[in-house]
């Protein structure tokens, strides 16, 4: 009877061997026979919080596995059930399932390589942003004035407009709203050296003015090489107590702004519009660039006052009025004649 037993258990362990052999030989095969040969993109989104079976019906339905039963076991012999990072991943299913567990495991999600020109409003930051499906859009415009959050980001001023710093970032649309708008804010500071910050004390600004100023000298110009002539002007003008009169300003606070400044924009009464108000506005009027920043810290050693487009980006300045208004007529009339 023992040896009976005995034979009994040997066939049950040979069986089991062979089984599990067979099996492992199985899970070899299909680890790595991709699902199709179409090469489609397939866009799979993990929430936050899903159990491995819910990313495995997640992956299933985006049709990016063939069974998940050899999925799941997969995933355990690569101890990975825990390991996988919430997020959009981006997959081809001509990837082999050995492949997008990988890819799951790195949590190689998808970035979004977003370019923030120079010189943008918050509005127009969180258009661009917008179009990646990378922010909620309500609540970027409540942070951007909830006082406890600038706090926390060293801003002292009533809005984060002029510290979004333009750059390149990449997103992804795990991050939240409140985490992009951070690391916007951390790459300003980046960039704005306490010697930055220590030369416009010595010059008279508080931050908000320095910020401000250069956000007025960006709007009015592209051109970086004469960024630090437009910083002259407004530094002199300051000086002498006369009114910036500067175009960007009076049309800042309009809604859906397109379009020309026209002669009733530079009357209309507004805290920004430097055309009826003494000294520089109350806050930025965008998101200046760092050759904005550095021309508003270092003017060019001129007595310029004024300044006029040449109708091609750049400018012509003046040191009298006189002077300034025989440009304004010449570069009219060339333009007439356009």
């Amino acid at each position: 009877m023992q040896k009976k037993i005995n034979k009994k258990t040997y066939y049950i362990l040979l069986a089991l061997v062979a089984g599990i052999i067979i099996y492992s030989a199985l899970l070899v095969v299909y680890s790595l026979i991709p699902v199709d040969q179409k090469k489609t993109t397939v866009i799979v989104d993990i929430p936050t919080g899903s159990s491995f079976l819910e990313i495995t019906k997640i992956l299933d339905d985006a049709g990016m596995i063939r069974s998940r039963i050899l999925f799941y076991n997969l995933a355990f012999s690569r101890q990975a059930l825990r390991s996988i990072r919430a997020g959009e991943y981006e997959f081809n299913t001509s990837m082999a399932p050995s492949d997008v567990l990988s890819k799951l495991i790195r949590g190689d999600i998808k970035m979004y390589r977003v370019s923030i020109p120079e010189d943008l409003s918050v509005k127009e930051i969180a258009d661009i942003l917008m179009e990646y499906k990378l922010i909620d859009s309500e609540y970027f415009f409540e942070l951007a004035e909830d006082e406890e959050f600038l706090q926390s980001l060293d801003i002292k001023a009533a809005s984060i407009e002029g510290y979004l710093f333009p750059d390149t970032y990449f997103f992804d649309r795990s991050m939240s709203t409140r985490l992009i708008m951070r690391k916007m804010v951390e790459q300003f500071w980046k960039k704005v050296t306490p010697a930055m910050r220590d030369r416009a004390n010595k010059l008279g600004f508080t931050m908000q003015q320095y910020v401000t100023l250069a956000s007025i000298i960006g709007k009015e110009s592209g051109k970086t090489d004469e960024k630090n002539l437009i910083s002259a002007v407004f530094h002199n003008r300051l000086k002498k107590k006369m009114r910036l009169q500067s175009d960007p300003t009076a049309v800042y606070d309009l809604l859906n702004f397109a379009g020309a400044v026209r002669r009733s924009h530079l009357k209309r009464n507004s805290p920004y519009n430097t055309y009826i108000i003494n000294g520089l506005p109350p806050g930025p009027i965008a998101n200046p660039g760092l050759d904005s920043l550095t021309a508003a810290l270092y003017p060019a050693d001129k007595n310029y006052l004024y300044f006029v487009s040449r109708r091609d980006g750049s400018h012509f300045f003046s040191s009298s009025l006189e002077a300034h208004n025989q440009a304004v007529s010449r570069y009219r009339l060339n333009k007439n004649k356009n």
